[in-house]
């Protein structure tokens, strides 16, 4: 593949895949977990156009695929992800163009909340800008030790608006607009204190991290994490009594499903469940 504008999609289910999809993507898949990789190396995994294109392709092929179970997002090479590409701004300097390009980082944003299966952000290295509001995004999120965050565009005369968004509904407000306003660094224990990530191991520990999740999540019954997280999501944007008859319906649902019978069977019975949906 070309160094342009790449993400790799990896499940853990068959051979490699080669999809169809622009050289900006690759799809591997094995049972049940599918990692999505960023590769743009030599770009610190920055978010250009073309990339924003492949990564919509590869989620809307995810969310057809009933055998994923979970999504890993992951990135090649030093950096997690470092942005929005500025020199391919830079390039493109018409508002029309713009406008185009942050309509389609939020497309992919809100595509990641809207994917069936829980998302989680396997964060190697930075994750500045665009790249620390992809990790905002992604329902679950392990850090390295090493890694760092950072909203840094008003270094560059840019109020980072859109990733204002996602942080914000991560972190609290005076932290997120610290970041916000400074463009300062943070680090993964900082992050994980302020609720940005799950999770912050050894940089050599970070699989084996992301296994516990992965194993603990492909275990439980697929129809109760689908509807779950359908639910979940919705119910944040409502007001509380909303939240609740949204919740409830959800429940009383999923109550009826075969595999909730089944777990409060297993669970009565002192077995393990056989999850079927």
């Amino acid at each position: 593949m070309s160094d342009s504008s790449h993400s790799m999609m990896n499940t853990t289910m068959a051979p490699t895949i080669a999809p169809k999809m622009k050289p900006a993507s690759e799809l591997v898949k094995r049972v049940s977990v599918t990692t999505l990789t960023l590769n743009r190396p030599n770009q610190f995994n920055s978010l250009s156009f073309e990339m924003l294109e492949t990564l919509i392709e590869a989620v809307d092929e995810i969310a057809r695929d009933d055998s994923v179970r979970v999504v890993v997002l992951a990135g090649e090479g030093k950096a997690f992800c470092a942005g929005h590409d500025l020199k391919e701004m830079r390039g493109n300097h018409t508002l029309e163009f713009q406008q185009r390009l942050f309509r389609l980082c939020g497309r992919f944003m809100m595509k990641l909340t809207e994917l069936p299966q829980p998302v989680i952000a396997r964060v190697h290295g930075i994750a500045t800008a665009a790249g620390c509001q992809l990790v905002s995004m992604c329902d679950l999120a392990v850090a390295a030790d090493v890694a760092r965050f950072a909203v840094s565009g008003i270094n560059v005369g840019l109020f980072c608006a859109t990733p204002s968004v996602a942080l914000s509904r991560n972190v609290g407000v005076k932290n997120a607009f610290d970041m916000l306003v400074t463009g300062r660094f943070i680090d993964a224990p900082t992050a994980q204190d302020w609720g940005l990530v799950n999770r912050v191991v050894p940089a050599d520990q970070l699989d084996a991290a992301i296994a516990e999740y992965t194993s603990s999540i492909c275990a439980k019954s697929p129809a109760a994490i689908r509807h779950g997280k359908a639910m979940f999501q919705r119910q944040r944007q409502l007001p509380l009594a909303d939240a609740y008859a949204l919740a409830a319906e959800s429940m009383a649902c999923n109550m009826m499903e075969d595999d909730a019978a089944e777990g409060i069977d297993a669970f009565l019975e002192k077995r393990q469940p056989v999850f079927k949906g």
